[in-house]
């Protein structure tokens, strides 16, 4: 199905609706694998349809289908009209007052229309680093993979607004475990979700994906011989790969607007930031500066409109510490008056937009990593998440990570396994002791966020640098 013949089924619409939008989605994703030098088989998913939105008075209506003819559109037109009709005297927000969509355009993903290796090209990279990580006889496990979507949205509304985009993902990924007869030791390239961004061939040598079988499976040789991690209280610096699973999970769901107002109490949880806050709340010390930016276009969550056809722009949410803004989109911030972004995101054509992270990015400092290191008297550098567990208030917290290595006296010194820490997340990020400049920022994106009711799994990015932390209760494997 075209962009044209979209366009073509939303012609002489009837409804009684004040106004409608309607949101077609077409994706396509290969999942390319090699396990223990076997290629799996190719694994291909195709998602196509649309969902329509009718305001009607106060209320508003929706209604998705994957008929996509003038006469599928038309019938999910009247049924979200039906639906808008029946809550106008009940709704809890009154639509009338909500800013339509005004303005069009466009956006296409990085390199998003240039040639990507062919199903055996891919299999064929895939099964090299595979073989390259078989490094030793303790090698019991190696699977390399990569997963390719492509997305292409268009959006019309009864308004004449028009947005088309197009987004292609790649997400490299590789794993080894080496296994002895006490212990198991895995180790990933970017941990287990890989490493999401948008983009052509050029992601795979961002992310380091040739040469890294070998390398990931020494990682985990030498894990496999090390000590469990300490237990005490010690500054830790995290890597980015790590800080990516901490602004997600302590930063990102705690300020998702929804969240905050009860939306997601019985599924995802709550928040502890409440409506209040914004505006002086100390969220972390005067180091931490964290950007909502759907701008950074090599990003997982670049985009130029959000769902609900809102312009997007990089915009502060938390400067020199200070809470300043909400990830909620127009209907949230229409509920409560708080200061939101561009950030209604449906994660398929069947599914209403709701408030989600998108790019949630720490900005840097001015250290570089040897800096960072140097400043460090007792502490430990972790890399790479391995587990994870918070609170339904996203407050209390405890991670794990893959790769540990302790730092005395400005040194790294002794790798440790099983590294992990925990802490409380209206606390932690004021022990921000040092940011790390550019040079150690890097770019990470997940495919996995859950939420919603329906449930809704969304790709979020998240760029960082490296990160110190003062005081923190550090723990190890048993």
């Amino acid at each position: 199905m075209t962009e044209e013949r979209w366009t073509l089924a939303t012609r002489g619409l009837r409804t009684t609706a004040d106004f409608w939008s309607v949101r077609f989605v077409d994706e396509r994703t290969d999942h390319h694998t090699v396990r223990n030098d076997v290629p799996l088989p190719l694994r291909h998913v195709r998602e196509r349809g649309a969902i329509v939105t009718a305001w009607a008075g106060a209320g508003a209506g929706y209604a998705a289908t994957a008929d996509l003819s003038a006469s599928g559109v038309q019938r999910a037109l009247e049924i979200a009209t039906a639906r808008a009709h029946a809550c106008a005297a009940h709704a809890l927000i009154d639509h009338r007052a909500i800013t339509r969509p005004a303005q069009s355009g466009s956006y296409v993903a990085p390199n998003a229309r240039e040639a990507l290796p062919s199903r055996r090209e891919w299999v064929e990279r895939l099964a090299h680093e595979c073989a390259g990580a078989n490094v030793d006889a303790r090698m019991v496990e190696r699977v390399a993979g990569m997963q390719v979507t492509q997305s292409d949205h268009l959006y019309l509304t009864s308004d004449g607004v028009r947005i088309e985009q197009q987004f292609r993902f790649l997400m490299p990924s590789l794993s080894a475990v080496a296994h002895d007869d006490i212990d198991s030791q895995e180790r990933t390239l970017n941990g287990h979700s890989g490493a999401l961004a948008q983009g052509g061939i050029e992601v795979l040598s961002r992310y380091g994906f040739d040469g890294a079988g070998a390398r990931i499976a020494h990682d985990a040789l030498r894990l496999l011989a090390a000590p469990n991690c300490p237990t005490g209280r010690r500054d830790v610096l995290l890597m980015p790969d790590q800080m990516a699973l901490q602004i997600h999970e302590s930063i990102g769901h705690p300020l998702e607007l929804d969240r905050i107002l009860g939306d997601e109490r019985n599924f995802a949880g709550c928040s502890f930031v409440k409506p209040e806050m914004f505006g002086h709340y100390q969220y972390g010390s005067a180091l931490l500066n964290v950007t909502f930016d759907p701008e950074l276009r090599e990003e997982a969550a670049a985009y130029a409109f959000d769902d609900d056809g809102s312009a997007a722009r990089k915009q502060y949410l938390i400067r020199a510490g200070v809470l300043e803004r909400a990830l909620g989109g127009s209907l949230s911030q229409q509920r409560v008056g708080v200061p939101g972004v561009a950030n209604s995101r449906a994660s398929s054509w069947n599914r209403p937009p709701i408030d989600r992270m998108a790019n949630l990015n720490i900005e840097p400092g001015d250290q570089s990593l040897d800096s960072l290191i140097a400043g460090i008297e007792h502490g430990i550098l972790m890399r790479t998440n391995a587990s994870w567990s918070i609170d339904d208030h996203r407050n209390k917290f405890q991670f794990g990570c893959e790769f540990g290595q302790l730092i005395e006296h400005g040194k790294l010194t002794q790798v440790v396994k099983r590294p992990g820490y925990r802490g409380i997340s209206a606390s932690f990020w004021r022990s921000l002791a040092a940011v790390g400049d550019a040079s150690t920022r890097e770019v990470y994106g997940t495919p996995m966020c859950g939420k919603g009711e329906p449930g809704q799994v969304i790709r979020v990015g998240h760029a960082s640098p490296a990160c110190v932390f003062a005081d923190v209760e550090v723990f190890g494997g048993a």
